[in-house]
């Protein structure tokens, strides 16, 4: 007996399973289960009372969806089932998904708009549509009674307007686009005043293409006033929230978009002869001011128009007059003390009183000089008189001498030996002499 591996056994069941033919497309519906969004590939479960089965959306798959899918949410799902061998478990890889009936369409819707209205779209500033449009453009099937309608009322209140029919898809898959390329192609002419997008009334499933997210966008970027006449009164789609302006149905899309030119003509008629009375009453205004202008006395005694000028005119120059004296009189001030000033600060005037200013210092340096001449005399004086009380030959005039050996005083008779030769000075002279004897006093002095 021979044993399989997992994987060969998981390998074979996964060939049975996309061989098999009824798996190949598989309709499913169930409640959306473990549901978490994810940036690429979203894996979830769809289950019911008893059972559940695991699934994956790829990013392209998931990116088509008109709704935001929810935990709990009961769907409608197409796909294939296959083996994931990995884990060995069945799922179900779904290409298409959509609400499960008309309870989830409006679930979605209300996503939808909660979303537009949190980025703001529903509040964006509304285009005022044009008072006197020439050219209307129409984005509503060529057949139905929507364009029928539109064109009786544009025709019978303003038949000067051209209206423009781009036929277009209002019901089923492909309504979205077609409204959406339409809305592009007005864009792109450029060459329309006013949009009007309509259709008649139905189920929420006709009326569903109008509450796509790429119409309504494509709506808010258009550059041209938008009118949505989408269903009936009653109905509200989101391309109605964001028109410049909703109508509640395709009359009522014409008359707001267009005048009545009879109404328009009555009013100009009105303010063409408002206009020719006003300008009668001007005439008549300007008539009657320029007979008091030709009665008044200025025409009658054109002196008196200069009169108040001319007395103007002599105050003026008396003020001039004055002036000129007054700054006359000021200049000569300011030159007189600018000349004594100038005269101050002239050169000689300068050089004058520099040479006084020498003469005196000259002068004082003179009487200081003696001063300092007198007083070093008198201390030479007094220095000389001291000196000569203290000189040596001033004391030897008295009696006194002193005796040297070899030209070295004695001061001591223990500095002397007898026959040492010595030197005796007297006032006018010395005397040469030889010890002969040396005899001490008690005292510690000496006799010679």
């Amino acid at each position: 007996m021979e044993y399989l591996t997992v994987s060969a056994l998981t390998k074979y069941l996964k060939r049975k399973f996309d061989a098999d033919p009824y798996l190949e497309k598989v309709f499913l519906t169930g409640e959306i289960s473990n549901f978490r969004l994810r940036p690429n590939h979203q894996y979830f479960s769809i289950k019911d009372d008893k059972a559940k089965i695991s699934a994956v959306m790829f990013k392209n798959a998931f990116r088509k969806l008109n709704f935001q899918p929810e935990e709990g949410m009961k769907v409608m799902v197409v796909g294939r089932l296959s083996i994931y061998e990995t884990t060995g478990n069945y799922q179900i890889y779904i290409d298409q998904m959509q609400p499960d009936g008309i309870g989830a369409l409006y679930q979605a819707y209300e996503q939808l708009k909660k979303k537009l209205e949190a980025e703001g779209l529903f509040q964006l500033p509304k285009k005022t549509l044009p008072r006197f449009p020439k050219r209307i453009a129409v984005l509503t099937s060529p057949s139905g009674a929507v364009i029928r309608d539109i064109m009786t009322t544009a025709k019978r209140r303003y038949p000067i307007a051209q209206i423009v029919l781009l036929p277009t898809v209002v019901q089923g898959e492909k309504a979205a686009d077609d409204v959406v390329k339409n809305l592009q192609g007005v864009k792109e002419q450029g060459n329309f005043d006013t949009v009007i997008i309509g259709r008649g009334g139905g189920s929420i499933e006709d009326l569903w293409p109008f509450n796509e997210e790429r119409v309504a966008r494509a709506i808010v970027a258009c550059d041209i006033p938008v009118i949505s006449s989408v269903g009936h009164e009653t109905d509200t789609t989101i391309a109605d929230l964001v028109a410049d302006v909703r109508a509640a149905t395709p009359t009522a899309a014409a008359e707001l978009a267009v005048p009545v030119l009879s109404e328009e003509i009555l009013r100009i008629e009105e303010k063409q002869a408002r206009l020719q009375q006003a300008y009668i009453r001007q005439i008549q205004r300007k008539q009657e001011r320029f007979q008091r202008v030709q009665n008044s006395y200025i025409f009658r005694q054109p002196e008196r128009l200069y009169e108040a000028q001319s007395i103007k005119l002599d105050q003026l120059n008396q003020r001039m007059n004055q002036s000129l004296q007054r700054l006359v009189y000021e200049k000569e001030k300011n030159y007189t003390q600018i000349d004594y000033r100038f005269k101050q600060a002239a050169p000689h005037t300068r050089v004058k009183e520099a040479k006084q200013e020498v003469e005196y210092l000259k002068e004082r340096l003179k009487n200081r000089a003696q001063q300092i001449m007198t007083i070093k005399q008198q201390a030479f004086e007094q220095t000389v008189q001291a000196l000569d009380l203290l000189s040596p030959l001033k004391i030897m005039g008295r009696g006194y001498s002193y005796t040297t050996k070899d030209t070295k005083v004695v001061k001591s008779v223990q500095e002397l030996a007898k026959e040492d030769h010595l030197n005796i000075h007297y006032k006018d002279g010395r005397v040469q002499t030889k010890v002969i004897e040396i005899e001490e006093d008690e005292d510690g002095r000496g006799n010679i």
